[in-house]
């Protein structure tokens, strides 16, 4: 069954992000910000500081692709042909379990979009991005972009001209969401570009944790992921931002995600990407005033030859008394590889600040690869920064205790594993850390979720 309208042409110009807009019925400052992006997505080039992307080819992908499935809070009236994807994927139970709200975005819009009505009660908003500008315009406008300008970098500027989708939240002061709030992200076409833009607002004192998940199926053809991520967490607030990312290994996944964090405000970024053909996806956190702080944890697995995974975090300290801590883990193997990638910086005039950096790789053949480029920019001498980084392979002392306690080869293998990811599966639900490691388990056996 077809579930998209009439595919349109490759490629990006001024009459598709015209058109766009007006599909939308955008406000002109919007369009004016969209146009900006196509400008200088135009003229910058491609990265030249990591992994090659000379194969991506952007006049190869469509940029838009709406689903006839009009948005809807009742997943008995999705079509059956999209309802049944997420379905098998154990969206909607996850919905009546254990979340507050959950959003689903199929190629380039919502298709559903739901929150619980007690979250409703408090003032929680959880909306698609686009209905956010539309009953929030002045929230929105101060705070869209104000993270990742629209010339930030290259990708960060397609996905101001042509963004689509994502979710748009605000937390009341003193409201702690207890449940997760939840988006997944379904490209279903072959050559497409997914660009969500998602922005999360906690006001004072506020505390909510959000988890995305994405999958594709896969083509032969590349396709697109890139989104951008920008929040926003005040006085007193917590932010939780969790993804699990599995893409299929046709999908280019070049991603900007980044915080701003003020007065003993908490940002978490829980990060695990599988799958892909390239990723490129290094959240970051702005440490805007005294007692800020924030927390990345990276986990990444390059899964067969050709395969790059280029993760791991970045924080800048602007403020004095703020702290931070990167926890990167990354698995290799059938030739893989794995990248960490990240930055501390405390500028000048961030007086005590804190920082520790530590990132470990596990091999698990000698085809595989891991390398680590990390950056320390420290201006003041009272600050205290420590980094750590380890190499190792499969343990055959490990292996082979396990074996004399009656484990066959494989059971050895996947507990090993486990136990090198356990800092940060023990940070997610329970429902999520055993997904988690059942989707380590398949792609140890060479499977795609």
């Amino acid at each position: 069954m077809n579930t998209t309208q009439k595919i349109p042409p490759t490629g990006v110009n001024e009459q598709l992000i015209r058109e766009l807009s007006s599909r939308k019925n955008e406000p002109e400052w919007m369009l004016a910000l969209r146009l900006k992006g196509l400008q200088q997505f135009e003229k910058q080039p491609l990265p030249s500081w990591g992994p090659s992307l000379v194969e991506l080819n952007p006049n190869d992908i469509h940029f838009y692709l709406k689903p006839l499935q009009k948005q809807t809070t009742n997943w008995q009236e999705i079509d059956p042909a999209i309802k049944k994807t997420f379905d098998d994927l154990g969206v909607p139970q996850a919905e009546q379990k254990y979340l507050a709200g959950l959003g689903a975005q199929y190629e380039s819009e919502m298709i559903y979009h739901h929150l619980k009505k007690e979250w409703q009660a408090q003032g929680v908003v959880f909306l698609d991005t686009e209905t956010g500008l539309k009953q929030y315009p002045e929230l929105f406008k101060t705070y869209f972009g104000s993270i990742v300008p629209f010339d930030d970098n290259k990708f960060a500027a397609l996905n101001t001209a042509v963004w689509s989708g994502g979710s748009f939240i605000y937390i009341p002061k003193n409201v702690t969401v207890t449940a997760p709030l939840q988006t997944y992200f379904r490209i279903n076409s072959e050559q497409f570009g997914q660009f969500e833009r998602t922005l999360i607002i906690a006001d004072e004192n506020s505390f909510v944790h959000y988890i995305e998940g994405c999958t594709a199926p896969t083509y032969s053809t590349s396709s697109l992921h890139s989104a951008v991520v920008e929040i926003i967490a005040l006085k007193g607030a917590r932010v939780r931002y969790t993804t699990i990312q599995n893409w299929a290994p046709n999908i280019y996944n070049l991603v900007t995600k980044r915080a701003h964090a003020y007065e003993n405000s908490l940002i978490e970024w829980i990060d695990g990407n599988f799958g892909s053909k390239i990723t490129m996806k290094y959240p970051a956190v702005i440490l805007k005033k005294p007692g800020a702080r924030a927390q990345i944890l990276s986990l990444a697995l390059a899964n067969h030859a050709g395969q790059i995974q280029d993760s791991g975090g970045k924080v800048i300290h602007e403020s004095s008394h703020t702290s931070s801590k990167i926890v990167s883990k990354s698995i290799a193997q059938k030739g893989g590889r794995t990248s960490y990638r990240g930055a501390v910086i405390i500028k000048p005039g961030a007086k005590q600040c804190k920082s520790f950096v530590q990132c470990d790789a596990l091999l698990l053949d000698k085809d595989s690869r891991s390398d680590a480029y990390p950056y320390l920019s420290i201006a003041e001498k009272d600050s205290l920064v420590g980094h750590e980084a380890s190499i190792s392979n499969l343990n055959n002392e490990q292996t082979f205790y396990l074996l004399s306690r009656g484990f066959d080869q494989e059971q050895a293998r996947s507990l090993i594993i486990n136990g090198f990811i356990e800092e940060i599966s023990k940070e997610l639900p329970l429902e999520y850390a055993i997904e988690l490691n059942r989707l380590i388990n398949l792609q140890m056996d060479g499977s795609i979720g």
